[in-house]
């Protein structure tokens, strides 16, 4: 969440910033933040002020006993009692203001950079790099009209699942319902090859890999911001109050909860491959059509903990990695600068990939990678301590390193052949085989 410094300092900024972001009632929310923490500040004043006065009156106390003014010193502890009932009275105002506050502020995103585009909606994200051509200036997803076209790319994944038995829709269905799928034979060892693979190359990359729980407690799904859950898009277990992870970024960002690092340890690098569980509420169409929406999936995330001075240096970093994967793959591939009113509720910039299906017309996306400033950090208090001894607060950023759904997708539409589906080189250490037949 945004920090009360921010907040009350740099007031226009944050509300231009909410404004940029689309979120509507920017300034209303921002002014009343403002006036909840301006009721904490005015009860806290007037606690300090009773509490001194009262512990002026204790001293008193004793002063007076000894001195045989057993009256004067009735009528101090009879005023010491008002006292603390004041006390009392005005703790449980700033206790209530704190919880307002602190529920208020939840509800206000993440302030955009400045070099997020302006804009509404998906269409108007600007593609900064593609694999297919240069880039200009004002190239957007709305008249960005470059596609690959290799000839074979006839069939869509769903049909190349069901022709070469890879992937069962039905039978997960059957198990467990919609969404669910059941990899089988050469279609679960591409899965499980595409994941060795993906960590294999954060390992080279510097990244520690971490084996995290999939289920939460609401304090870790609190600290990186996926609760509230407004969209209820998270799986809840009622009788434990558990969550479903939707991605490793939550229990693995939660690592460094309530924690002071050391400055000379930062960045932290970690990766993680683990099972994500969406409800995806409200999706329908064609974009649920066999792997390009799921409950269940497998990903990969990559997470870092860095400080303010470079945590841009770390997001170009992590944003090279997730494009030498791609690049890996022989898949055709466009990177996006999400504009303001496209981007999560807790990202300050954030990158999107996506690849292009030939078979479907349509490009798919397969990472973000995103910068949150301080915002997770406040909420987590994670932080670190610099050369000075001075306590502030860290950096967040995480990006899917890769999500495999549409990956798998995108491999068996681009690479079909009259003879089968080829596994891209860099992937035939990992399965052992070279086509799919």
């Amino acid at each position: 969440m945004l920090t009360l410094k921010l907040i009350t300092e740099e007031t226009e900024r944050v509300i231009k910033g909410l404004e940029k972001k689309h979120f509507q009632g920017a300034k209303e929310a921002v002014e009343q933040a403002i006036a909840i923490d301006k009721q904490r500040r005015e009860a806290q004043t007037k606690l300090d002020a009773i509490l001194a006065e009262s512990k002026k009156y204790a001293a008193q106390i004793g002063q007076l006993m000894k001195a045989g003014k057993k009256d004067e010193a009735e009528a101090a502890k009879q005023e010491v009692a008002k006292l603390k009932a004041e006390a009392s009275n005005l703790e449980a105002v700033k206790q209530d203001a704190e919880q307002q506050l602190t529920a208020h502020l939840c509800t206000i995103p993440n302030i955009p950079y400045d070099e997020v585009p302006e804009g509404s909606c998906a269409e108007d994200n600007v593609v900064v790099k593609s694999s297919l051509r240069e880039c200009k200036p004002g190239d957007t997803v709305g008249n960005w009209d470059t596609v690959p076209s290799n000839g074979n790319a006839k069939l869509p994944h769903w049909e190349l699942a069901k022709k070469y038995n890879l992937i069962d829709f039905d039978l997960g269905v059957k198990i467990t319902g919609a969404g669910f799928p059941v990899y089988i034979g050469k279609g679960a060892q591409l899965q499980r090859a595409l994941i060795n693979f993906f960590l294999a190359e954060a390992n080279k990359a510097g990244y520690t890999e971490i084996m995290p729980p999939t289920v939460v407690n609401a304090a870790s799904g609190y600290g990186t911001g996926q609760l509230p859950d407004k969209e209820g898009q998270m799986y809840h277990c009622e009788v434990d109050d558990l969550y479903l992870i939707p991605t490793a970024e939550v229990p693995v960002t939660n690592i460094y909860r309530d924690v002071i690092l050391d400055e000379k340890d930062l960045p932290i690098k970690n990766c993680a491959y683990t099972q994500c569980f969406r409800r995806e509420a409200g999706s329908y169409g064609k974009d649920v059509r066999g792997l390009n929406r799921l409950h269940e999936f497998s990903k990969i995330e990559i997470v870092r903990i860095d400080t303010p001075e470079h945590s841009k240096e770390s997001h170009k970093e992590m944003l090279d990695h997730v494009e030498g994967l791609l690049k890996k793959l022989e898949l055709p591939y466009r990177i996006l600068r999400l504009c303001g009113g496209d981007q999560s509720f807790t990202s300050a910039i954030c990158y999107d990939f996506e690849v292009y299906s030939e078979a479907q017309g349509r490009w798919l996306e397969v990472s973000s990678v995103s910068n949150f400033d301080t915002y997770q950090a406040n909420r987590l208090k994670c932080r670190y301590r610099n050369a000075d001894k001075k306590v502030q607060l860290c950096h967040t950023l995480n990006g899917s390193a890769l999500a495999l759904p549409r990956i798998v997708a995108s491999i068996l539409e681009d690479n079909q052949t009259p003879e089968g589906i080829r596994i891209p080189k860099a992937l035939v250490p990992y399965t052992g085989f070279e086509m799919i037949d």
